[in-house]
């Protein structure tokens, strides 16, 4: 996954500024505000992870890989969408929030998948929700993972990690000078 996400590229502007977000994309403002009410983490912290790991390309996959360098041999996992879910953590969600009909590849949904995340990682593990740094590791190794300290010996994924943490930070910043003049144009849609 970290190698896609290094790679990744978006159809938004500025991928950098999550005012330009909003701004170009109103419904994922408001799907993002509804999922933070109801699952109380900060907005920024899912945008910051959706960043990492997807770009914001919603058909995002893990790449191929080959043996001898042309026979494909298959990806390196079935990791889909904008929230790089895996098929089986987000038949979970589905089954917890009542949906067979949400999709990997619809902002709202996966928005909603890793706010949901977030939350059961704050009850499972105890980790803030505000805490974007902890939150990425169980995110990337899973609950089960961080609890047994699997990333400690990645020095990369610490370093992703503080990435994504140093992006919620900057998110936030910015989201606190435009959130007034997006909840005014919230209504219109």
């Amino acid at each position: 996954m970290f190698v896609l996400s290094a790679c990744a590229s978006s159809d938004l502007i500025s991928a950098d500024d999550v005012c330009s977000i909003f701004s170009e994309k109103p419904h994922w403002y408001r799907a993002a505000k509804e999922s933070s009410n109801k699952w109380g983490a900060p907005i920024t912290l899912p945008m910051a992870i959706m960043y990492q790991e997807s770009g914001f390309r919603r058909k995002a996959k893990p790449p191929m890989g080959y043996f001898l360098g042309v026979i494909p041999t298959g990806r390196a996992s079935n990791a889909y969408g904008y929230s790089q879910a895996l098929k089986s953590t987000w038949a979970e969600y589905q089954k917890e929030v009542g949906s067979r009909f949400r999709d990997r590849d619809n902002f709202a949904n996966a928005y909603d998948f890793i706010q949901w995340y977030v939350n059961k990682t704050h009850k499972i593990n105890g980790v803030s929700k505000w805490d974007a740094n902890a939150q990425y590791l169980n995110y990337h190794e899973g609950r089960g993972g961080y609890s047994r300290g699997t990333y400690k010996g990645k020095k990369w994924l610490l370093a992703v990690a503080e990435r994504v943490e140093q992006r919620s930070s900057k998110y936030a910043v910015q989201l606190s000078k435009c959130a007034k003049e997006l909840d005014k144009k919230r209504s219109w849609f």
